[in-house]
């Protein structure tokens, strides 16, 4: 079982790791693709086999301790019960569906080994999510979703539109991820050594006495439900997911329509005993899927393309999932979940051939061409839209046409405040920020020396605030990468010194912290340096560079620095995030969501910047088409 298990989760990472290093040549890439593909099929269904042959029984394997320090663990450890067992299944058979259909589907792609190399690391995270027995571990494989899922939706990064795309849907994950990563260090706060998934049911047993007070569940299972619902597109962020339709169709057939968009609703299964503990959370989660179903419904009607009516589709049957975890029918979810996806891999992937054959059929017929439905459905009685009165007809459509104006909501809440205050600071002069940066040093020197516990939490508090300001400065700005790039940079480093200010012993965890954080501002520094040795980005810093097809391997290498840089799960900065988090809530918890939302902010900024160098047709071809 302990090595079904571990072969599940890295064949996968394998299949990514052999394609990375293959030729780029169809028939290698095709080949390692299928039989990774195989091979995990039999890893997938020998371990559901033995774990029904155990009698079902929840099973949970701790491969290895992968750090520890003081009272921090973080073991990479797996859980598999009913839960992971559906969604693991699922995964495979739809993969499976989709390697095999991109093989022949992308053929003389330029992106060929491009998107085969995405799609296995986005099963990889997938799978972590999957068999993940502690929060932390979900966490990662959070994190490589949504970095593959960036990735895809900007597949065709020649064009502007899958770019800006690409970027609204990643910031919805990253200020969604608030909502995880508060809820990860509030797991280790609440509920200490026992935050294992498996441990959850008996730590809320009815026997005994709930792990924490009901305000400090609710927060938490607020915050989880917000994780959930802009993984899932769910009200309010419905607005997202039509536009992640961009990428190639087989990566819309298994992120949007089929997996990852049931993240969500594995997240609130797999921590059902935390937000199902009162009502409240019960009623707010029935709240979020009755609006979604509306609202999505709604939008379904007006959409002008299949891929954006199988993408309310899709939503609004996630909102009905979300209304059936509200009521308690968890087993039903699990038969929703597995038969919604399936049916919209399905529409997606035939949707193609559903164009390309009423195109042949209206080449073929002499005059006009319509598909008009209410013919051949008129035996039918008259709908709820044909039975109200015209006025209100129209401002229905005119209401689905705009989405609801959910993404003007968010942006007015979320977007444009932050964005103004980030302009606000830029705007300053530079001597009044020369002078903020000198009193900054000599706090920190002040710090430094022997004075009390109790100053140095004061001292901490400027250094927090300017954590906070230096992110804000990075994300309203648009005309230096440079400026970006240290701005990061430095708010990453501000949250380290604060952290080590409140706690005096966090010092080795801090500069595990900062040991990923300086070796990939460096790496992104020598990358920009070489990138944009003959390019003036201030004269025009709204123009894609496309550096990622004139100059492939310094893109590259700032994607891995940018990846670093903003905690990606493959440098010991994601250790030192949780880290962070833990020390200062065990200090001041107030700090503790300063630094997350500043950790949000940063890897947004970074990502923008990422795209505005790396993204976008070449120079000489927009010469050449104008």
């Amino acid at each position: 079982m302990n090595v079904l298990l571990l072969a599940c989760v890295l064949l996968p990472l394998l299949g990514f790791v052999l394609i990375l290093c293959s030729p780029d040549n169809e028939h290698r890439i095709a080949a390692i693709s299928l039989w990774i593909t195989r091979l995990k099929g039999v890893a997938v269904l020998g371990l559901l086999a033995g774990w029904a042959i155990g009698g079902f029984a929840n099973y949970e394997y701790q491969w290895l301790m992968l750090y520890q320090h003081d009272n921090y663990q973080f073991p990479l450890l797996f859980f598999l019960d009913k839960v992971g067992a559906a969604y693991l299944f699922v995964v495979w058979a739809i993969f499976s569906a989709i390697v095999k259909y991109c093989r022949v589907y992308l053929h003389r792609e330029p992106g060929y080994k491009r998107f085969f190399k995405t799609i296995f690391g986005f099963v990889f995270g997938l799978n972590l999510i999957v068999l993940a027995g502690s929060i932390d571990m979900l966490f990662a494989g959070w994190e490589i979703v949504g970095i593959s899922s960036f990735l895809l939706i900007a597949f065709y990064r020649q064009r502007p539109q899958p770019i800006r795309n690409a970027l609204r849907a990643y910031t919805i994950y990253r200020f969604c991820d608030v909502g995880l990563l508060i809820g990860t260090w509030m797991s280790h706060m609440l509920f200490h050594e026992s935050q294992h998934f498996s441990e959850l049911l008996t730590l809320f047993d009815h026997h005994n006495l709930p792990p924490a007070g009901y305000a400090a569940l609710a927060i938490m299972s607020w915050l989880i439900i917000l994780a959930a619902s802009g993984k899932s597109a769910q009200f309010p962020f419905c607005f997202w997911l039509p536009r992640a339709m961009e990428g190639p169709t087989p990566s819309s057939a298994i992120f949007y329509g089929a997996l990852s968009i049931h993240l969500g609703v594995f997240l609130l299964l797999r921590t059902l005993p935390i937000w199902s503990y009162h009502y409240l959370p019960r009623l707010i989660v029935l709240s979020i899927g009755a609006l979604t179903v509306l609202i999505a419904s709604l939008s379904e009607k007006t959409q002008s393309n299949i891929k954006g009516q199988v993408a309310y589709a899709s939503i609004t049957q996630v909102g009905l999932m979300f209304i059936e975890l509200a009521l308690g029918l968890e087993s039903l979810v699990l038969l929703h979940f597995m038969g919604n996806a399936f049916l919209r891999c399905y529409q997606l992937l035939v949707s193609p051939s559903i164009v390309a054959h009423l195109l042949r059929v209206e080449g073929n017929v002499d005059g006009d061409f319509y598909i008009n439905s209410e013919d051949k459905l008129s035996f039918l009685p008259v709908s709820i839209r044909q039975s109200v009165p015209e006025v209100l007809q129209n401002t229905l459509y005119v209401f689905a046409l705009q989405e609801g104006h959910l993404e003007l909501l968010v942006r007015t809440l979320l977007w444009n405040p932050l964005k103004t205050l980030g302009k606000q600071f830029n705007a300053l002069s530079l001597w009044i920020k020369w002078l903020a940066a000198l009193a900054l040093l000599t706090i920190i020197a002040i710090a430094a020396s022997d004075v009390s516990g109790m100053a140095k939490i004061y001292l901490s508090m400027p250094v927090s605030l300017a954590m906070a300001v230096v992110s804000l400065s990075a994300f309203s700005n648009k005309h230096s990468p440079y400026q970006v790039w240290h701005s990061v940079t430095l708010s990453s480093l501000l949250a380290g010194v604060a952290v080590w200010m409140m706690a005096p012993d966090a010092s080795f965890d801090v500069l595990l912290f900062f040991s990923g954080i300086l070796p990939s501002w460096a790496l992104g520094v020598v990358a920009m340096a070489v990138l944009l040795r003959n390019d003036n980005f201030a004269a025009s810093p709204f123009v894609f560079r496309a550096f990622a097809q004139t100059r492939p391997g310094w893109s590259l290498a700032l994607l891995l620095s940018f990846l670093g840089l903003i905690g990606f799960p493959i440098t010991p900065a994601f250790l030192g995030e949780d880290l962070l988090l833990s020390h200062a809530s065990s200090q001041h918890p107030w700090f503790a969501l300063s630094i997350t939302i500043s950790f949000v902010i940063n890897g947004i900024a970074a990502a923008r910047m990422y795209l505005r160098l790396c993204m976008g047709q070449p120079v000489e071809l927009r010469s050449s088409g104008d």
